[in-house]
């Protein structure tokens, strides 16, 4: 629940215990759980009425792929994880090269080797 394991939860409720004693504290709880629905139903609202608002063609709307990490992955991410997953086996593309040049696999450079110079590339 939000994130909190039983030890956090525990010592919420001892501080709740001192701070609003064993009177008060089931009133507190009470309020605390009003609020958080009163917040939730103002959010599911609002996005209710934007996604109304925007029209039929914006009905899948999400807001929170306006988040900018969540905009990123699905946006450019996608793509490129579709394309990567999409890619030919090795025996795909040896059936495909077969007889057609391949070239070799490049040497690793060792530690403090400098790459060839190609003064044409330049």
């Amino acid at each position: 629940m939000f994130g909190l394991g039983w030890a956090e939860i525990g010592a919420l409720i001892v501080i709740g215990l001192l701070v609003f004693g064993p009177d008060k504290l089931p009133q507190v709880a009470a309020q605390a759980g009003q609020t958080l629905r009163n917040l939730r139903r103002l959010a599911t609202t609002a996005r209710d009425d934007l996604r109304t608002g925007l029209g039929p063609e914006f009905s899948n709307f999400d807001p929170a792929d306006l988040n900018p990490k969540n905009f990123v992955r699905k946006h450019l991410l996608d793509d490129v994880e579709d394309a990567w997953n999409d890619r030919p086996s090795q025996a795909e593309l040896d059936a495909v090269n077969d007889g057609a040049y391949v070239p070799e696999p490049l040497e690793e450079l060792g530690y403090g080797e400098l790459p060839p110079y190609d003064p044409e590339a330049t």
